[in-house]
C-alpha cells in the first residue's frame, strides 16, 4: 500500500515549529495526490493550512499510533522520523521518568539532573545474566551484553560513551565499570575491581572541571581497558587519555572553574600537613578565581579531597608521593600569582622578593634568581653566537602560563602512568572490555583548536558507527536470506579527508608550524587557496579572513584561526625547563628526567620544549595535531578490533533542571550524536521485524477461519499477501517477516478497524438480546397479571359460597350447643348429689374397720412380751445347772490329768516315738532327693535325644526341599517337552528322522522318571525306618512315664504318712505340755525343800523364767561331786565343736572345688550352667541336712540328760541329801542348767533357720521355670528365721515349726515333680500324635503310589509318560503347599522364640547384674569370673578398628552416589551407620575415637559439598543425612526431653559416656551451611526459568496479542528455542520435591525449602516486572494471576499450603491486581493503597509508571493519578527500596524429628564396601 494513502481523515501528522520543533496535528479531510494544501487541526484547537509541494512530495511526517508511544526501542516505531523519535524520548523522560531508551544498537541516556535509585546492587543482580532485549533499557543492560558477548564469543568488547559536556558521559562510564566490578570478582588476592573504581575519583579530580554546561565536565578523553582472565574475572586495567585541556589550568571563562583538585587543595589548606604549602582560599589565586564561581552547589571540596586521598592510598601511592603531588599543585597556584612588571615594549621583570615567587621556588626546589630571570628573558641561538633577550610583559605572562600548563601536563601523565602500573596485571590478559569516555560534538560561539580536535575525533567515531550499523543491518538480511539492495547512508569520509588527508587542514597546519615566520593568518590564506575550491565541506566566512567553516556530519562549525599555531606547537621556554631540571626536589626530577624518555601512558601529546627563537630541531618535533591524529588512529584500530556498544548521552536542558526537556537542544544533540542517522539507516531498510508466531498471535483477528492452516508460517504469508498488495513493502525471511516503515502502523489500523467492527457487532447483538429480553419480560408480566386477576375473581366467588354454607352450619351448631348445655347442667347436679352421699357412707365403714385393726395389734404385742419373759427365766435356770455340773466334771478330769502328768515314763515314751518318726521322715526325704536326681538326669538325657532327633528331622526336611527344587526344575521342562511331542506327532509322516529323535528323547526321559521313582521308594523305606525308631522311643518314654507316675504315688503315700505323723506329734505336744507343768511342780518342791522360810522368795529373775529349760548332762550317780559336774559340759561340747569345725572345713573345700567346676562348666553353655547350679544347690542341701541331723542328735542327748536329772531329783528313796542353796554343787548345777537352756535355744533356732532356708532354696530353683507356671509357690507364707518372734515358746518353735516347715518343703517339691511329669507327658503325647499322623500319611501315599504304578504299567508308553508327569506335578504341588505351611509355622515359631529369647536375655542380664552386686558386696575369697556368652540379639552398633575412620568416610561419604542411594537404600542410611559406629566408640569409652570419627565426617561432608554442592541431589542428600545424624545425636543423648519420644528399646541405646552437645551445634551449623548451598544451587537452575514461565510465556492467547517490538528484540535470526512454560517450572519444582522426599528429608525442612523457592519466584518475577515496561499491561496481569493459581494448585496437591509459600506470592498477586484494577479516580487510588500492602510505595509508583496499554482501547495512567498515590502513601513506614532482594535466604529452623527406625534392624548393603564393620 502506498504511503500517500495513509493521509486520510483523522490521521495524525507532525508539523514543524520554531519553539517546540514539532507540533502534533490531525487531518480534517483525506489527502489526494495533487492537492496543494492540507487542512489540519492542532491539539490546542486551532485550524491551520499546510502547503504541499507535489513535485517534492513534502508531506508532513505521520505520527505513530498511541499504542506505540513510549516504546523501549525507537526502531519499534512504525514511522521512523525525527519528530517520532523526539516525542518518544520526551514521553519516556517526562511522563514515565525513564532516562534510557534504545535506538537499535545505541543506548540513549538523558541526564535527569537528579539522583535516581536505579543503580543499586540489586539492580545489577537483576540485569546480570539476562538478555538485553528482555529488560528495560539501562546502562547495566549494555554492560551485561558486552560482558556476555566477551564470555560467549571470546572477543574483545568496547563501550563507546559520547555526548556533549553535561550529558552524563562520565557517570555512565563509571556505572558501566561498576557493573563489571560487581558481576566479576578479581582473580587474585588484591581487589582489582576496587582499584579500577578507585581510579575514577582521582581522574575526576585531576581531569574534570565545572563548565557552563556541566558541574563535572571531563576535560580529556579516556579509554580504559578492563582486562579479564579465562574465567572472566578482572585481573587488571589500562588507561589511555586523549587531549587534556591544558588551557583550563591558566584560563577559565566566566561561571567556570579550574580542575577540581585545585579547589580541593585550597579547601583542605587548614590541615597540618598542608601548612607548608602556604595556601589559602581559592579566590586568592589567579588560576582559580577567573571564573568568579569557586563553589559548586551540593559539592563539598574538603570531603572530595578526603575521597581523593583515600583513592590514592587504595591504589598504592604512598603518602610521601601524595604530598609531592600536592606540593607541585600548590606551586602552580603560587606561580599564577607571580606578578610581571612592564618596563618597556620588549622588556619586563619580576621582583626576586615576590612572596609567591619565593614560595614557588621553595616548593619546586629551584633558585629564585634564575627562575625570575628566565621568566622575563629568552635565549636566541644563531650559528655562531647565543643571545639573551628580554621579553615583553605579555610574552612573559604567556611563558609563565606555558610553564604552568607544561608542569600540570607532566604531573597528569605521571599519575596516569602510576595508575596503570598499579592496575597492571602480572597474569596474561585473555580478553578485555574497553570503556571510551570521550567528548561529543561541540560547537560554541568561538571555536578554537580544542573544538577542532574534538569534532575531528567525533567524525572518526561517527564513521565507525555508521559502518557498524550498516554491517549489522546487512548481516541480518543475509541471515534471513531475503533479497536486499545496498542501503544508501551518509558517508563522512570527505570531511575526514579534509582534515587528515595530504594537504589537508592538519597537514597545512603542521607545515605552517615548521615555517620560521609562520602565523595564523598565513595558515588561513593557505587553506583558502588550497581547500576552498577542492572540497565542498570547506567554506570561508564572508566577513572574516581569519576563520573557516567545516561541514561536519552534525552541523556547520566556524573555527577561529587565532592561537592554532601556538596550541599546535605547545612551546615552553627551554631555559625554564633547565632550571627545573636542576631542582633539589626529587619528585620534580622524575617528571623532567628527559623529554624523550618521559613516558605518557595515555598516549597523549608530549609537549615540545623550546623558545620562539631557540627551538629544537623542527624536523624531529611532533606537533599536538600529529600526535592526536596518531593516537586517534590507534584508538580506531582498537575499536575496530572489538565489538562496539554505543551509549549516546543527551543533555536535556541548559538550566540543569531535573526532568525538563528542551526540544531544540535535544534535537541538536540527536543530530550530532548520530541517532537520527541510525533511524534513517533503519528506515531505509526493513525496520519492523516480526516472527511468524508473533505475527500470527497479533493479527489473528484479521484472518478468517479458512485461512488458518496448521503451518503458521504459510498462514502468515497468505494473509499478508491479501492485506498488503505491494510485495516490496515486506519480505519473508527464514524466521521473520520484514516490514518497511509505516506498514506495521497500517496493519495496526486494519486491526483496530476489525476490532471496532467486532465491537459494533457485539454491541448490536447484545442490544438485540437486551430488547428481546425486555419484550419477553413485558409479555410474561401481562400474562401473569391476567392470571392473577382471574384467579382473584374465582376466589371471591368461592368465598361467597363458603360463607353461605358456613352460616347454615353455624346456626345448626349453636342450636345443638344450647340443648346440650341444658342437659349437661341437669346431669352434673345429679352426679354431685350421688357423690356426696356415697362418700359419707364409705368414710363411716373405713373408720370402723380401722378401730378393729388397732385393737388386734395391741393384743398381739402384749401376749408376745409375756411369753418372752417366761422363756428367759426358764433358760437362765437351765444354764446355771449345766455350769455347775460341768465344773464338777472338769475338776475330776483335772485331777486325773495331773496324776498322769506326774508320770515321767509316759513322757519319755512319747519323746522316743516322736524322734523315731522324725528320723524315718528324714530318711524318706533323702530317698526322695535321690529319686529326684535320677529323674532329672533321665530328663536331661531324653531332652538331648529329642534335640538330636529334631536336628536329624531338619536335615531330612532340607534334603526334601532340595528334591522339591529338582522336581520343580524338571516340571518346568515338561511344557516344552509336551510341545515338542505334539509337534513330532503332526510331522511324523513327513520326517522319520524327527520321529527317531523324539523316541530317543522319550526313552531318556523314561529312564529319568524311573530313577526318580526308585529314589522316592528309597526315601519311603527310610521314612519307615524312622517311624519304627520313633515308635521305640515312644515306648521307652511311656515306660519312663510309668516309673515317674509310680514315684509320684510313693510321694503321695509319704505325704499321707507325714499327715499321720503330724497328728501323732500334736498328741505328743499335749503330753509335753503336761510334762512341763510337772517339771515346774518338781522344781518348786525342790526349792521348798532346799530353802527354809523366806529364802524361797529370794531367787533370781533368770531362774524364774519359764523360757529356760534345764538341760544338763546326766551324772554317773548321786554321789558325783561338783568337779565332775563342772567337767560334764566340757566333755559334751568340745567334741561337738571340733566335729563341726572339721566338717565346715571339708564343706569349704568341697565348695571351692565345686565353684571351680562350676566356672569351667559355665563356659560350655546355658544347659551345663543350670546343671551345675543344681549340683551346687544339692551340695548345700546336703550340708544343711547334715547340720540338722547333728543338731537333732544333740537335742536328743540333751533330752536324755534332762530326764535323768529329773529322775535323780524326784527320787523319793534317794539316800542323798539335795545340795543346799548357795553351796558349790548347787551353783554348778544351776550354771549347767542355764547354759544348757541357752544352748538348746540356740540349737533350735539354727534348726528352724536351716529348714526354712532349705525350703526356700528348693522352691526358688523352680520359681522362674516353665514348670512353676501351674504351681503356686507362695514363699511369703514360709516363715523365715528373722520373722520368728523371739518371745515365743522354745517348745513351740522346736516342735510345731520344724514339722510344719518340713511338710511345706515336701509339699512344694511334690508339686514341682507333678508339674514336671505332666509337662513331659504332654510333650510326649503331642510328639506321639504327630508321628502317628505322619506315619498314616506316609502309608496313604505309599498305597496311592502303588496303585498309580500298577495303573500306569497297563497304559501305553506315551500315555504312561503323561500320566506319570501329571502325577508328579500333583505330588509336587501338594508337597509345595505342605512345605509352605510348614514354613509359615516355622516363621511363627521363630518369631515367638525370638521374643522369648529377648525376655530371657533381659532376665539373664538382670541376674548377672545382681550377681555382680552381690559379688562386690561379699568378702568371699573366690574371684568373680566373667563368663562369655554368645549374643542372640544385635545391639545397634558397629564395631570398627582404630584408624579405619578414613576408610569408612571414603566408602560412605566420598565415593557414595546420591542418586543410587536415594532409590535403593534406607533414607538416612549413612547417618545411621555413622551413629552406630559412634555408639561403639561410646561403648568402649574411647573419646579419641569418637572425636576422630565425627571430625572426619564433618571435614568429608564439607569437602563433598564444596566440590559437588552445585548438584541439587548431592546437597539434598547430605542435608537430609546431616539432619538425621543431628537428630540421632539428640534422640540418643539421654536427655529427658528427647527420651520421651523414644521406645523402651531406643532408650537402651542412648549414649552413656559422651556428652556431644558441642558436636550437635557443629552439625547444626553444617546443616545450615548445606541448606544455603542447596538454595544457591537451586537458584542457578530456577532463575532462568522464572522470567520465561511467569512473564514471557502466554498460555492465554487471543485478541490481546503482544505489542510490536523493536529492532533490538529481533536482532537474532536464529529460530526461537522451545518456550519455557509454567509446566516446565512446576516439573522442576516437582523433581526437587520428589528428590527431597526420597532422600528422607524432614517435612519441616522441605516446607522451608519450598517457601524459599516461592520467595525466589516472587522476587525475580517482581524485579523483572519493575524493569520491563512491555510486561506492565492488563493482559500480562491476567496471565500472572493464572500462573500464580497454577503454583497454588501445585502446593495443594502436595499438601504444602500451610508452609508459608502461598504468602510469599502475595506481593506478586498484588502487582498483578494492580495491573488489572481501574486507575482513574481518587477512590481507585485509595483502593489500590488498601490492596497493595505487600508492595512498597516506590514499587507501586513504578508499576503505574510503566503501565503500557497493549491495545488502543486501554488508557495510560495519568501523572495526576500517580501523584495522588504518592500523597496517600507518603506517611507509610516502609523501606524505600525498589527491588526485592532475590538473594535473601530465610533463617532455617532445624526442628527435632525423632526416628522410628530400630538401630538393631538396620542392614548394611554389600554395595557400600563396608565389610570391615561388624554388627554387635
Amino acid at each position: 500500500m502506498a504511503s500517500v494513502e495513509l493521509y486520510t481523515k483523522d490521521a495524525r501528522v507532525w508539523l514543524p515549529d520554531t519553539v517546540e520543533v514539532w507540533k502534533s496535528a490531525r487531518l480534517l479531510k483525506d489527502y489526494a495526490p495533487g492537492d496543494q494544501m492540507l487542512f489540519l487541526l492542532l491539539d490546542d484547537g486551532t485550524q491551520v493550512e499546510h502547503k504541499v509541494d507535489s513535485r517534492r512530495n513534502n508531506l508532513p511526517p505521520l505520527r505513530n499510533p498511541n499504542i506505540l508511544v513510549g516504546e523501549n526501542d525507537l526502531t519499534a516505531l512504525s514511522y521512523l522520523n525525527e519528530p517520532a523519535v523526539l516525542h518518544n524520548i520526551k514521553v519516556r523522560f517526562i511522563d514515565s521518568r525513564l532516562i534510557y531508551t534504545y535506538c537499535g544498537i545505541v543506548l540513549v541516556a538523558v541526564n535527569p539532573y537528579e539522583s535516581l535509585p536505579i543503580y543499586e546492587a540489586d539492580i545489577i543482580h537483576a540485569y546480570h545474566g539476562q538478555n538485553m532485549a528482555d529488560m528495560d533499557p539501562h546502562i547495566f543492560a549494555v554492560a551485561e551484553e558486552a560482558y556476555k558477548q566477551m564470555a560467549r564469543d571470546q572477543q574483545n568488547q568496547s563501550i563507546i560513551v559520547s555526548g556533549e559536556s553535561g550529558a552524563g558521559k562520565t557517570v555512565s562510564a563509571k556505572y558501566a565499570m561498576r557493573y563489571f566490578a560487581t558481576v566479576s570478582g578479581s582473580s587474585g588476592d588484591a581487589d582489582i575491581e576496587e582499584k579500577v573504581l578507585a581510579s575514577n575519583p582521582i581522574m575526576e579530580a585531576l581531569g574534570n572541571a565545572k563548565t557552563t554546561r556541566n558541574d563535572n565536565s571531563s576535560r580529556f578523553g579516556k579509554y580504559i581497558e578492563i582486562g579479564f582472565d579465562k574465567k572472566h574475572r578482572i585481573i587488571g586495567a589500562y588507561m589511555r587519555t586523549y587531549l587534556l585541556e591544558k588551557s583550563r589550568v591558566v584560563f577559565q571563562a566566566h561561571g567556570e572553574r579550574n580542575y577540581h583538585i585545585f579547589y580541593q587543595l585550597c579547601a583542605s589548606s587548614h590541615l597540618p600537613e598542608f601548612k607548608t604549602f602556604k595556601l589559602g582560599d581559592a579566590n586568592d589565586f589567579h588560576y582559580t578565581n577567573q571564573g568568579r564561581n569557586p563553589i559548586i552547589e551540593g559539592v563539598d571540596d574538603a570531603n572530595d579531597m578526603c575521597n581523593t586521598r583515600r583513592a590514592f592510598s587504595l591504589l598504592g601511592i604512598c603518602e610521601s608521593h601524595q604530598m609531592d603531588i600536592y606540593q607541585i599543585l600548590a606551586a602552580i597556584l603560587h606561580l599564577s600569582n607571580v606578578e610581571v612588571k612592564d618596563h618597556s615594549r620588549d622588556r619586563s621583570s619580576i621582583s626576586q622578593e615576590n612572596a609567591h615567587l619565593v614560595v614557588f621556588c621553595e616548593l619546586m626546589g629551584v633558585p629564585c634568581e634564575e627562575m625570575a630571570h628566565w621568566l622575563c628573558h629568552r635565549k636566541l641561538q644563531t650559528t655562531t653566537e647565543v643571545y639573551v633577550k628580554g621579553v615583553s610583559k605579555i610574552d612573559a605572562v604567556n611563558g609563565r602560563d606555558a610553564l604552568a600548563k607544561h608542569i600540570y601536563a607532566r604531573l597528569f601523565s605521571w599519575i596516569v602512568g602510576c595508575i596503570n602500573n598499579v592496575l597492571k596485571s602480572t597474569d596474561k590478559r585473555h580478553s578485555f572490555i574497553g570503556v571510551l569516555d570521550i567528548y561529543g560534538f561541540e560547537t560554541f560561539d568561538t571555536n578554537s583548536f580544542e573544538q577542532f580536535c574534538i569534532n575531528y575525533a567525533n567524525e572518526k567515531l561517527q564513521q565507525q558507527f555508521n559502518l557498524h550499523v550498516f554491517k549489522l543491518e546487512q548481516e541480518e538480511y543475509m541471515k534471513e536470506q531475503i533479497p536486499w539492495t545496498l542501503i544508501d547512508f551518509y558517508d563522512n569520509q570527505p570531511c575526514i579527508n579534509l582534515i587528515e588527508a595530504k594537504l589537508g587542514i592538519l597537514d597545512l597546519l603542521d607545515e605552517e608550524c615548521k615555517m620560521p615566520n609562520g602565523s595564523d593568518g598565513s595558515w588561513s590564506q593557505k587553506m583558502y587557496n588550497t581547500l576552498l575550491k577542492q572540497n565542498t565541506h570547506f567554506e570561508k566566512p564572508r566577513l572574516s579572513n581569519t576563520a573557516f567553516i567545516i561541514h561536519h556530519f552534525a552541523d556547520k562549525v566556524e573555527y577561529q584561526c587565532g592561537g592554532f599555531l601556538d596550541k599546535n606547537n605547545d612551546t615552553v621556554n627551554e631555559e625554564q625547563i633547565h632550571v627545573l631540571q636542576k631542582s633539589k626536589f626529587e619528585f620534580l626530577l622524575k617528571l623532567f628526567m628527559g623529554k624523550e624518555k618521559a613516558t605518557s601512558s595515555s598516549k597523549g601529546p608530549a609537549t615540545s620544549v623550546s623558545g620562539r627563537s631557540g627551538q629544537l630541531q623542527r624536523g624531529n618535533k611532533k606537533t599536538v595535531g600529529l600526535q592526536f591524529r596518531q593516537s586517534l588512529h590507534l584508538l580506531m584500530d582498537t575499536l575496530n578490533s572489538t565489538t562496539p556498544h554505543y551509549v549516546r548521552c543527551i543533555k536535556p536542558n541548559d538550566h540543569k533542571a531535573p526532568f525538563s526537556l528542551d526540544p531544540l537542544r535535544a534535537v541538536q544533540q540527536l543530530r550530532a550524536c548520530g541517532i537520527l542517522e541510525t533511524i534513517r539507516i533503519s528506515a531505509a531498510g526493513f525496520p519492523s521485524r516480526w516472527t511468524y508466531q508473533e505475527f500470527f498471535c497479533r493479527y489473528r483477528v484479521l484472518m478468517k477461519q479458512k485461512d488458518v492452516l496448521h503451518d503458521g508460517k504459510q498462514t502468515s504469508q497468505n494473509v499478508l499477501k491479501k492485506l498488503i498488495q505491494d510485495q516490496n513493502l515486506y519480505q519473508f525471511g527464514k524466521n521473520k517477516i520484514f516490514f518497511r516503515a509505516g506498514q506495521v502502523a497500517y496493519l495496526e489500523k486494519l486491526r483496530s478497524e476489525q476490532l471496532r467492527r467486532a465491537c459494533v457487532s457485539i454491541q448490536k447483538t447484545i442490544r438485540c438480546w437486551l430488547a428481546r429480553k425486555k419484550y419477553l419480560r413485558m409479555k410474561q408480566s401481562a400474562i401473569t397479571i391476567q392470571r392473577h386477576v382471574r384467579g382473584h375473581q374465582a376466589r371471591c366467588y368461592v368465598a361467597f359460597l363458603r360463607r353461605t354454607k358456613a352460616a347454615i352450619i353455624i346456626q345448626r351448631s349453636v342450636r345443638m350447643w344450647a340443648a346440650r348445655r341444658a342437659y349437661r347442667k341437669l346431669r352434673s347436679a345429679a352426679l354431685v348429689i350421688q357423690c356426696f352421699f356415697r362418700a359419707h357412707a364409705a368414710r363411716k365403714l373405713y373408720f370402723r374397720m380401722l378401730y378393729e385393726q388397732k385393737a388386734l395389734v395391741i393384743q398381739k404385742w402384749v401376749k408376745g412380751w409375756l411369753a418372752r419373759q417366761r422363756y428367759q427365766r426358764s433358760r437362765a435356770d437351765i444354764v446355771l445347772l449345766q455350769s455347775c455340773v460341768r465344773r464338777v466334771l472338769a475338776k475330776k478330769e483335772l485331777k486325773k490329768l495331773k496324776v498322769e502328768a506326774r508320770s515321767v515314763e509316759h513322757l519319755k515314751n512319747l519323746n522316743v516315738g516322736m524322734e523315731n518318726k522324725i528320723m524315718q521322715l528324714q530318711c524318706k526325704i533323702d530317698e526322695q532327693h535321690k529319686d529326684l536326681r535320677v529323674l532329672s538326669e533321665k530328663l536331661t538325657v531324653t531332652v538331648k535325644t529329642q534335640d538330636m532327633e529334631r536336628a536329624r528331622h531338619s536335615k531330612e526336611i532340607e534334603s526334601l526341599q532340595k528334591l522339591e527344587q529338582k522336581a520343580r526344575s524338571k516340571a518346568e521342562n515338561i511344557p516344552s517337552l509336551m510341545e515338542q511331542l505334539s509337534f513330532l506327532q503332526q510331522e511324523l509322516e513327513n520326517t522319520r528322522n524327527e520321529k527317531e529323535i523324539l523316541e530317543d528323547q522319550s526313552n531318556v526321559y523314561k529312564e529319568q522318571t524311573q530313577q526318580v521313582v526308585q529314589e522316592l521308594n528309597m526315601k519311603n523305606s527310610l521314612l519307615n525306618d524312622d517311624k519304627e525308631n520313633l515308635n521305640k522311643l515312644i515306648l521307652e518314654q511311656k515306660q519312663q512315664l510309668t516309673e515317674i507316675k509310680a514315684k509320684v504315688e510313693n510321694t503321695e503315700k509319704l505325704q499321707e504318712e507325714l499327715v499321720e505323723e503330724r497328728s501323732r506329734y500334736e498328741k505328743l505336744m499335749c503330753e509335753y505340755l503336761q510334762l512341763q507343768e510337772l517339771h515346774k511342780d518338781l522344781k518348786d518342791e525342790l526349792q521348798l525343800r532346799l530353802s527354809p522360810g523366806k529364802s524361797f522368795h529370794e531367787r533370781s529373775e533368770s531362774n524364774n523364767s519359764p523360757e529356760c529349760s534345764p538341760t544338763i548332762c546326766s551324772t554317773n550317780g548321786q554321789n558325783s561331786s561338783g568337779d565332775n559336774a563342772d567337767k560334764t559340759p566340757s566333755t559334751v561340747d568340745l567334741p561337738l565343736i571340733l566335729k563341726f569345725q572339721r566338717r565346715v572345713r571339708e564343706l569349704e573345700r568341697d565348695k571351692q572345688s565345686l565353684q571351680q567346676q562350676l566356672d569351667e562348666k559355665m563356659a560350655e553353655g546355658e544347659e551345663t550352667k543350670d546343671i551345675e547350679e543344681i549340683t551346687v544347690g544339692r551340695a548345700e542341701l546336703d550340708l544343711e541336712t547334715l547340720k540338722r541331723q547333728e543338731l537333732e542328735s544333740e537335742n536328743k542327748k540333751l533330752k536324755q540328760d534332762l530326764s535323768e536329772l529329773r529322775k535323780s531329783l524326784t527320787c523319793e528313796n534317794s539316800e542323798l541329801i539335795p545340795p543346799a542353796v548357795g553351796s558349790t554343787t548347787y551353783n554348778v548345777l544351776l550354771e549347767q542348767l542355764t547354759s544348757s537352756n541357752e544352748e538348746l535355744e540356740m540349737r533350735k533356732e539354727e534348726v528352724l533357720l536351716l529348714q526354712s532356708h532349705l525350703v526356700r532354696q528348693e522352691a526358688m530353683k523352680y520359681k522362674d521355670s516353665a514348670l512353676a507356671e501351674g504351681v503356686n509357690l507362695d514363699l511369703s507364707d514360709i516363715p523365715s528365721f528373722q520373722d520368728i518372734d523371739r518371745s515365743t515358746d522354745i517348745h513351740t518353735l522346736n516342735e510345731d515349726g520344724e514339722l510344719w516347715l518340713a511338710y511345706e518343703g515336701l509339699k512344694e517339691t511334690n508339686r514341682l515333680l507333678e508339674c514336671q511329669m505332666q509337662e513331659l507327658e504332654r510333650k510326649h503325647s503331642e510328639k506321639y500324635e504327630k508321628l502317628l499322623a505322619e506315619v498314616n500319611n506316609l502309608k496313604k501315599e505309599k498305597e496311592q503310589q502303588q496303585k498309580l504304578l500298577a495303573q500306569t504299567l497297563l497304559l501305553p508308553e506315551h500315555a504312561r509318560i503323561e500320566a506319570s508327569m501329571e502325577l508328579e506335578i500333583t505330588r509336587l504341588t501338594h508337597e509345595n503347599l505342605e512345605f509352605l505351611e510348614q514354613q509359615d509355622k516355622q516363621d511363627k515359631t521363630i518369631t515367638n522364640l525370638k521374643k522369648e529369647l529377648q525376655l530371657y536375655m533381659k532376665r539373664v542380664e538382670e541376674l548377672e547384674a545382681q550377681q555382680r552386686k552381690t559379688s562386690i558386696g561379699t568378702n568371699s575369697p573366690a574371684k568373680a569370673v566373667s563368663i562369655p556368652r554368645k549374643e542372640r540379639e544385635y545391639q545397634g552398633m558397629l564395631e570398627y578398628k582404630e584408624g579405619e575412620e578414613s576408610r569408612l568416610v571414603k566408602s560412605l561419604v566420598l565415593d557414595l552416589k546420591a542418586g543410587s542411594v536415594a532409590v535403593s537404600f534406607l533414607p538416612g542410611l549413612p547417618a545411621y551407620i555413622i551413629f552406630m559406629c559412634l555408639r561403639y566408640a561410646d561403648r568402649v569409652n574411647d573419646d579419641q575415637r569418637a572425636s576422630t570419627l565425627l571430625n572426619t565426617v564433618l571435614c568429608s561432608v564439607k569437602g563433598v559439598i564444596k566440590k559437588r554442592g552445585k548438584n541439587f541431589d548431592v546437597s539434598s542428600f547430605w542435608l537430609s543425612n546431616t539432619c538425621r545424624l543431628l537428630h540421632c545425636l539428640k534422640q540418643y543423648s539421654g536427655d529427658e526431653t528427647y527420651k520421651s519420644h523414644n521406645t523402651a528399646k531406643q532408650n537402651e541405646h542412648c549414649l552413656t559416656n559422651f556428652e556431644l552437645t558441642e558436636y550437635q551445634n557443629v552439625f547444626a551449623d553444617l546443616a545450615i551451611q548445606i541448606y544455603r548451598q542447596l538454595i544457591k544451587s537451586m537458584e542457578g537452575t530456577l532463575q532462568p526459568l522464572i522470567v520465561s514461565s511467569m512473564l514471557e510465556h502466554e498460555d492465554i492467547q487471543g485478541v490481546l496479542g503482544s505489542k510490536p517490538s523493536g529492532l533490538r528484540k529481533r536482532s537474532s535470526s536464529s529460530p526461537e528455542e522451545d518456550a519455557v512454560t509454567v509446566d516446565v517450572l512446576l516439573q522442576q519444582l516437582g523433581l526437587w520435591y520428589t528428590t527431597m522426599v526420597k532422600h528422607g528429608m524432614d517435612s519441616s525442612l522441605i516446607k522451608q525449602v519450598v517457601r524459599q523457592q516461592f520467595y525466589i519466584i516472587c522476587a525475580v518475577t517482581i524485579n523483572h516486572l519493575l524493569l520491563r515496561k512491555d510486561m506492565c499491561s492488563w493482559s500480562k496481569g491476567l496471565q500472572i494471576r493464572y500462573n500464580v493459581w497454577q503454583l497454588e494448585e501445585w502446593l495443594a496437591e502436595r499438601e504444602l499450603s500451610d508452609c508459608g509459600a502461598k504468602e510469599m506470592l502475595e506481593p506478586l498477586v498484588q502487582a498483578a491486581q494492580l495491573l488489572q484494577i481501574k486507575k482513574k479516580t481518587e477512590a481507585d487510588a485509595q483502593a489500590i493503597c488498601d490492596m497493595c500492602t505487600g508492595l512498597t510505595t516506590s514499587q507501586i509508583v513504578k508499576v503505574l509508571t510503566l503501565y503500557t496499554p497493549v491495545i488502543e482501547f486501554e488508557e495510560r495512567v495519568t501523572t495526576g493519578f500517580i501523584t495522588t498515590i504518592r500523597n496517600i502513601l507518603k506517611d507509610r513506614e516502609e523501606l524505600s527500596t525498589l527491588m526485592m532482594d532475590a538473594k535473601k535466604v530465610f533463617l532455617v529452623t532445624l526442628s527435632f524429628s525423632p526416628s522410628s527406625v530400630a538401630l538393631e534392624d538396620i542392614q548394611i548393603p554389600a554395595s557400600l564396601n563396608l565389610d570391615f564393620l561388624h554388627r554387635i
